[in-house]
């Protein structure tokens, strides 16, 4: 039998498309610039969502720090905004958190490219 999705799953996922189209088209501040909503988790009781974000192009330690300032600012008039076109009895409180996976994903494929590399010409100098 196929697992159900929780209410919170679904609140979630309906959350994070509307997050995304409201970000882009209402946060006019230039510190967020283009970024992508990679997940929300929805508390159980709904009241509160941790919003995942990564933002597009690199941008320095201070520079994520800032965004995501300006998104933690914004997060009552996205709440509202969230409220009028998702009905829910309780719109849950936003915090947005940078989401490091991109970063970290990079910065493995690095490595392993490099441990190839590394190998190869271990192994091209052993033949000589």
């Amino acid at each position: 039998m196929p697992r159900e999705f929780t209410r919170s799953e679904r609140v979630s996922d309906a959350v994070q498309k509307e997050l995304a189209i409201l970000i882009r088209e209402n946060v006019r501040d230039p510190r967020v610039g283009m970024l992508s909503v990679t997940d929300v988790t929805v508390s159980r009781d709904l009241s509160v969502a941790k919003v995942y974000i990564a933002f597009v192009g690199e941008r320095s330690q201070e520079q994520i720090d800032q965004g995501l300032g300006a998104l933690n600012g914004a997060a009552g008039y996205l709440r509202k905004l969230l409220s009028s076109s998702i009905s829910l009895r309780v719109t849950p409180k936003l915090t947005f958190f940078f989401d490091e996976s991109g970063h970290r994903g990079q910065h493995l494929e690095a490595l392993i490219d490099f441990a190839v590399k590394s190998n190869t010409a271990g192994k091209n100098d052993g033949e000589s």
